[in-house]
């Protein structure tokens, strides 16, 4: 990563929150309170009460007696409160990197990313590489994928390396190609594609073939990593985001927490899940860490991945792609290497997530999932990241070992018409199915996958009532049978995905004896009509009973 003129960590971060006074009891009042209790009831108040170490002492109704001299009393004026968001499932250093290098994911054609690619290279000269993410030929409407020879001259010879949105592709120009010694005779790792054109490299390498170019694009350094936390803290914050669940945390990520963490500056809480059992051993060592920082941070679980995506053709299918029928997707891992992966983790008491799309994927997953039970005993909360397109035979597999779906509501929406492309609707019975999973007694948690879909729960929100995007289609809703209701998708961006990272007992429904996090917004959001949902303002954030954004802050 090339080094950015970024003001120092301390006075960056420090001079991003607002002063923090010391912690005081009080009471905020005169609010529109909703949350969602452990069973998935709405809880309606008016006022909550906090104590001096930022927990919630109590609830209170409407008309219910308030303490007569409170250390502070903040007035709502009416305004809606809920708890702080919960992304259940995003990566904040790649959020981060997304906002300190290009960034294609607004663009709609080839030639408009063209276009912006030339730019940047323009407006930073000194760059040895030209680093970037969120294309989507899909969205392009390209038909294929992009090419080396679409970018080269774009950036004076210098070479380019862009991720796809879904971070399961990139896509290099020749500079690059040759930087990475990659050629004709180039063979693939396995569970990656090299994109092949006239018998030599296209531009693009699929899922572990990535890290051919890894290996070569220039490293971030811990200044990198630290402007990267402070742009991904605020893009967190600004949509009500206060606690994330951090999905591939490396030792880099990690000592970049720690170092925030350690200056007071480490505005959300972070469950992070370390890149397989290497990451685990150098953060952790022997076991997940405590929570630190006040319940700003915990390593607790270890990421895996077993297929790609499906944008990119990697997820794996029981049956070819429909659009591809020489194709069924990329398994990044064998039955016995997942087997021994899972047990390693789990024997050292780390909670495993693993990203599973396909309906393969999914099905191997929850096959690995009912052998290692047998040894594995307890509340295990095996989380299955993503469980996209997954066989309605599986369905009822998931609530056997307590496994919890961690799903998007966001990817659905964007999907759909994709989703159908690659797969044919007859097959898609099982697909993005949120309502199902509830019906089988299904632990759901709710995230974003950011920065491939926007940390907006709001967004995410509108998607899990509707299954209808931005544009209003499909009319109607995809598959309108897995809608949810207000209730059951506000507990999967609470409760859910609090309970998803053991934390349910320290922050996410507002249940007295949690962290004091919540947000305060311009709407009731439980009265709007959902299309509006994500045009819902942010008036304040609250977390650990301080005030982190007020309405005139600028993120």
């Amino acid at each position: 990563m090339i080094p950015f003129r970024v003001r120092p960590l301390i006075a960056a971060l420090l001079a991003a929150c607002t002063p923090v006074t010391l912690q005081a009891s009080g009471l905020i009042d005169n609010v529109n309170g909703i949350t969602v209790d452990e069973t998935g009831d709405l809880v309606h108040f008016t006022g909550l009460l906090i104590d001096g170490e930022g927990r919630v002492e109590k609830r209170l109704a409407r008309g219910e007696k308030r303490p007569e001299r409170p250390d502070f009393r903040y007035d709502g004026k009416g305004r809606t409160l809920i708890p702080g968001m919960i992304d259940a499932h995003g990566h904040v250093m790649d959020l981060g990197f997304t906002r300190l290098n290009l960034d294609l994911s607004d663009t709609k054609s080839l030639e408009e990313a063209k276009a912006k690619i030339a730019a940047f290279a323009a407006e930073n000269p000194s760059r040895p590489w030209i680093l970037g993410f969120g294309w989507n030929q899909e969205v392009w409407g390209l038909g294929r994928f992009p090419t080396a020879a679409d970018l080269d001259g774009l950036a004076e010879g210098r070479p380019i390396w862009l991720e796809r949105v879904d971070g399961h592709a990139g896509w290099a120009n020749t500079a690059a190609l040759a930087a990475a010694k990659i050629t004709a005779t180039t063979k693939a790792p396995a569970g990656g594609r090299i994109e092949m054109a006239g018998g030599k490299p296209g531009g693009v390498l699929v899922d572990k073939a990535m890290a051919l170019m890894q290996a070569v694009v220039p490293t971030p350094q811990p200044k990198d990593y630290d402007a990267a936390l402070i742009k991904a803290q605020d893009a967190l914050l600004a949509r009500g985001v206060t606690a994330i669940a951090d999905m591939g945390t490396t030792i880099e990520a990690w000592q970049a927490y720690r170092r925030a963490g350690d200056w007071g500056a480490l505005r959300i809480r972070i469950m992070g899940y370390a890149r397989g059992m290497d990451q685990a051993t150098l953060i952790a060592g022997p076991g997940p860490t405590p929570w630190l920082y006040d319940d700003r941070l915990r390593l607790g679980g270890v990421k895996l991945m077993i297929d790609g995506a499906l944008g990119s053709r990697g997820a794996a299918l029981k049956a070819p792609y429909a659009d591809a029928p020489r194709e069924s997707g990329l398994p990044m891992l064998t039955s016995t290497q997942l087997r021994n992966q899972m047990s390693r983790a789990a024997m050292d008491g780390f909670q495993l997530a693993v990203h599973a799309i396909g309906d393969k994927a999914n099905a191997e997953l929850l096959d690995a999932i009912d052998e290692l039970s047998f040894t594995y005993k307890g509340d295990r909360r095996w989380r299955i990241e993503h469980a996209q397109i997954v066989d309605p035979a599986d369905l009822p597999r998931f609530a056997q070992h307590g496994a919890i779906a961690s799903m998007q509501p966001q990817h659905a929406t964007s999907d759909w018409s994709m989703a159908i492309a690659r797969m044919g609707q007859e097959r898609l019975g099982g697909a993005y199915a949120w309502k199902a999973m509830l019906d089988n007694k299904v632990p759901l948690a709710f995230g974003s996958d950011v920065p491939v879909e926007p940390a907006d729960p709001f967004m995410g929100l509108r998607a899990a009532l509707t299954r209808v995007d931005g544009n209003g289609q499909p009319l109607g809703g995809w598959m309108p049978e897995q809608r949810l209701s207000f209730a059951q998708a506000l507990r999967a961006y609470g409760w859910g995905a609090a309970y998803a990272g053991f934390a349910e007992q320290r922050f996410g429904n507002l249940a007295p004896g949690q962290r004091a996090d919540f947000v305060i917004l311009d709407r009731d959001v439980e009265l709007a009509a959902p299309r509006d949902l994500p045009a819902t303002r942010i008036v304040e954030v609250w977390i650990g009973g301080q005030r982190t954004i007020m309405k005139d802050d600028e993120p």
